[in-house]
Parts: C-alpha cells; sequence; structure tokens
C-alpha cells in the first residue's frame, strides 16, 4: 500500500466555455516566454538591444515547434501511420510528442534566419537564450504530467507518480516521475549555465555547448527508466544513442572553441554600442556647451566687476 505519491490530473484540458485550455500546451507557451525573458534580460547585460531576442524568437520558436513535431513522428511514425492509426494524429501537437532533439535542431535553424536579417552572430544569440531554453524545459516537462506519458519503471517510492488512465495501452499504477527527474535536472542545468558563464565568461557558443552537454548527460539516464513505447539499437532506446553522440559533439566544440576563440565577444550586436556612444557624445556635447556658457557668464561678470572698481577708484581720485 502506496503511502504517498504524486497523483495525476483527471484530465488534461480545461474549458472555459467553448475555449479548451490544454495543460500540455500551457506549459510550452508559458516555458517559451520565460525562455524570452531571461534571453532577453542576458542579451542586454552582454551589449545588445531590448527586444532583440523576442525578434529572433519569431523565427526561432515556430521552427522549433515544426521540428520537435517532425522528430516525434518520424521516430514513432507507428503511433500514426500503422495500421488502425489516423494519420491526421501527426498534427494533433496538444496531445503530447515533441523531440528536444528536432526543436533544438529546426530551432537553431530559425534562430540563424532572425539573426542573419539583423547581422547578429548566432553563436552569441544561443549563449545569451541558453539557460532560458533550460528553464522553458523544465516547465514544458510538466506537460507530460498533464498528459500522464512518459513516466519510468514501477516503484512505491514515496514520490511515485500515479497514472490513473488506461488508454494507449497505459497500465494503472505507481511509476517513475521521469518528468519530474528531467525537470529538476534541466533547472539544474539552467543554473549551471548561468554561473560557468559568469565564472568564465564564456562565448562563442560555449554557454550554449555547456547547455547542450549538460542536459544531455542528464537526458540518457533519465530516458533509460523510461518504459514507453521506443526503438532499440544495440539493447538501448534510439533517444539514449542520440543523447550520447549530441553530448559527444558539444563537449567536443567546446575544447576545440576554447582553444581557437578564447574569451567572449566584444560586440554581439552591431550598432548597438554605437547606439550608445551616440547618445554618450550628445550627453557630452550638451554639457561642454553649458560649460562655454557658464564660462561666457563668468567672463562677463568679471568684466563688469573691473568696469565697477574702476568707476569707483576715479571717484575716489
Amino acid at each position: 500500500m502506496e503511502l504517498a505519491f504524486i497523483p495525476s490530473p483527471s484530465r488534461g484540458v480545461l474549458y472555459l466555455g467553448p475555449v479548451p485550455l490544454r495543460g500540455y500546451a500551457f506549459c510550452i507557451i508559458i516555458g517559451v516566454f520565460v525562455a524570452v525573458w531571461l534571453g532577453n534580460r542576458r542579451w542586454i547585460a552582454r551589449g545588445g538591444r531590448a527586444g532583440t531576442v523576442a525578434d529572433i524568437a519569431v523565427w526561432a520558436v515556430p521552427f522549433g515547434l515544426v521540428g520537435g513535431r517532425l522528430y516525434h513522428v518520424i521516430t514513432d511514425y507507428e503511433l500514426y501511420f500503422s495500421e488502425g492509426r489516423d494519420w491526421v494524429d501527426a498534427f494533433k501537437i496538444w496531445e503530447g510528442g515533441l523531440g528536444i532533439w528536432g526543436a533544438i535542431a529546426l530551432g537553431a535553424l530559425g534562430a540563424w534566419i532572425g539573426c542573419r536579417r539583423r547581422g547578429i552572430p548566432l553563436p552569441a544569440y544561443a549563449d545569451a537564450v541558453a539557460p532560458g531554453i533550460a528553464f522553458a524545459q523544465a516547465i514544458g516537462r510538466w506537460g507530460n504530467w498533464f498528459n500522464q506519458e512518459l513516466y519510468g519503471k514501477p516503484t512505491d517510492l514515496p514520490w511515485a507518480l500515479e497514472i490513473t488512465s488506461s488508454a494507449d495501452g497505459r497500465v494503472p499504477g505507481t511509476y517513475h516521475p521521469t518528468f519530474l527527474y528531467e525537470s529538476l535536472w534541466c533547472i539544474g542545468v539552467a543554473f549551471l549555465v548561468i554561473w560557468a558563464d559568469r565564472r568564465f565568461r564564456l562565448g562563442h557558443g560555449r554557454a550554449f555547448a555547456l547547455y547542450v552537454a549538460a542536459y544531455c548527460a542528464g537526458r540518457a539516464w533519465i530516458e533509460y527508466m523510461r518504459v514507453d513505447d521506443a526503438h532499440h539499437i544495440l539493447g538501448l532506446r534510439l533517444n539514449v544513442w542520440t543523447a550520447i553522440l549530441v553530448f559527444l559533439l558539444a563537449v567536443t566544440y567546446l575544447v576545440l572553441s576554447s582553444k581557437k576563440r578564447p574569451g567572449r565577444e566584444d560586440v554581439v550586436e552591431p550598432g548597438a554600442a554605437a547606439t550608445g556612444d551616440d547618445a554618450g557624445s550628445d550627453e557630452k556635447s550638451g554639457d561642454a556647451d553649458q560649460d562655454d556658457e557658464a564660462a561666457d557668464e563668468s567672463k562677463a561678470d568679471t568684466a563688469e566687476s573691473d568696469a565697477k572698481n574702476e568707476a569707483g577708484s576715479g571717484k575716489k581720485t
């Protein structure tokens, strides 16, 4: 008998009249807002303009959603295209199913397009938004809780997740809450990147590479705990192999980049620093004009004082 467990919601959607509010979509949206907000603060701190992160996110987010859905549909195609399945379900993103690997890949393509349109280096932008992406993932994972999906092996631990749904082959019971494990891991990754970025002044994409490597390290063991159907290669789930490969690529980039381009970019957004300099020049020019006026007034007062002294001297004589 379980003394404690994490209950699952009775349903993953609420209705405001005819308008459905789906928990999965709500978590994704909140995650995006957090990522853009934090990314904007970090971008400004690095010398960029306010609003640039949001402008580029207009490209990155839609690309990321499409990429995440494509990865999920391709790697789990039997859920949509096998006998007895409806291929239209492949478009029902609100029912769950986003692959982070595809989301990051196509999201990066969208960010590259946005950066290119504004003359901004993509690595600098990636460094600014990296912790925010990790926080967004932490929030987004709670969408799996609403959908009662992607849980781990059976357990009777006090923090076990109770699954009540029997749809799509689920067996009601208590399981490892892998959604919670990954959410907490992503929060740790975000704080790790923030700390390392301040401590070592990471630049040229290295903060983003650290985020990728740290996330993959956690995703590998969390993925290994999951019991949902997945393709296996040499006894390991496909996503475990993906995490290992991406981890090695990220670490390789970290090492090579630190040797080739140490330090951080001096300018992350062309024109932003110049605008600040122009404003400073205007202020200095205004100050100089005020100093000139003050000097002229001082000279006038001195001349008037001399004239009075001379007049006074004539009267005495």
